[in-house]
């Protein structure tokens, strides 16, 4: 995928469809949410977010600019098509390296697809495997 290959999340209704909907995922830096629209032709879509409780609006905006650059870097190899990812700020954005921050948003992305409803197209007819690994029906 291209290094802007993705949209930017501008609604509130989006963040709030993320948030409601979507895997969570917590990290050191950032948090993720990512919900699937079920539009494997879309391109993915990301929004940025970072609260009155971690700084002024001058930080809240440097912590964003820092997660835009780091997403432009990190989800544009791996970014599934037609999902949202909502970034969320921690406070110590803004004093981490940026590879650590790439780091950290990579692992976020990789454990929510891991955690993604989104079932693979050989497995979307069979029935789930009993939990406890015998056969069903004993």
């Amino acid at each position: 995928m291209p290094a802007a290959a993705f949209e930017t999340l501008k609604l509130r209704r989006d963040f709030v469809a993320a948030s409601r909907d979507g895997v969570k995922i917590g990290g050191p830096l950032v948090g993720l949410q990512m919900r699937d629209r079920n539009a494997a032709d879309a391109l993915p879509r990301v929004g940025f977010t970072a609260t009155k409780r971690v700084g002024g609006a001058v930080e809240r905006n440097r912590m964003k600019r820092r997660m835009r650059a780091a997403a432009r870097e990190a989800l544009s190899d791996i970014a599934r098509p037609g999902c949202d990812y909502v970034v969320i700020a921690r406070r110590a954005v803004l004093d981490a390296a940026f590879d650590r921050l790439l780091k950290d948003l990579k692992d976020a992305a990789r454990r929510a697809h891991g955690r993604a409803k989104r079932p693979l197209p050989a497995e979307a007819g069979t029935p789930p495997a009993p939990l406890d690994g015998r056969e069903s029906g004993r």
